[in-house]
């Protein structure tokens, strides 16, 4: 259970939301369930721009998921979640990427010099949500998860 912060003007445009407010929560569950994150008894609120989300994920790894797909939206500045795990895994740190960032230099600063070739490993963790390692942008929260 926690509060996750988003820079709410960056992030994936969801159709009629704004960076003022996050998009409403019809439009955040379809996203979701596009994605393919599954969780029993998924509740999403929106109030203003911070979103409470509740249910049962079936790892850790997909709370996370459910977490990042829904606060990497234009318009949400923050999550407030309460998602039960079925499988506790190692929690993933999040990280925000900056300007100039690849997942290359994010796995160096992350798990050490010479372990660039370690991206794969992000990556990996962030799909769905990403399609492709070089399509990071600034501001966007992403998954390290432990090696």
């Amino acid at each position: 259970m926690g509060l996750f912060s988003f820079l709410k003007d960056v992030g994936e445009k969801l159709g009629i939301g704004s960076s003022d407010a996050a998009p409403p929560a019809e439009d955040l569950r379809k996203s979701v369930e596009k994605l393919g994150l599954e969780a029993e008894g998924l509740e999403i609120k929106v109030e203003g721009d911070k979103v409470k989300v509740t249910g049962m994920a079936p790892s850790s790894s997909v709370r996370e998921k459910i977490i990042l797909a829904l606060g990497n939206v234009t318009g949400v500045g923050a999550v407030d979640e309460d998602i039960a795990v079925k499988t506790r895994e190692p929690d993933a740190i999040f990280y925000e990427v900056k300007k100039g960032d690849t997942l290359w230099k994010i796995a160096e600063t992350h798990y050490g010099k010479g372990k660039g070739a370690s991206y794969t490993v992000i990556f990996e963790a962030n799909r769905p949500m990403l399609t492709h390692p070089d399509k990071i942008y600034p501001g966007q929260v992403l998954r390290i998860p432990p090696m």
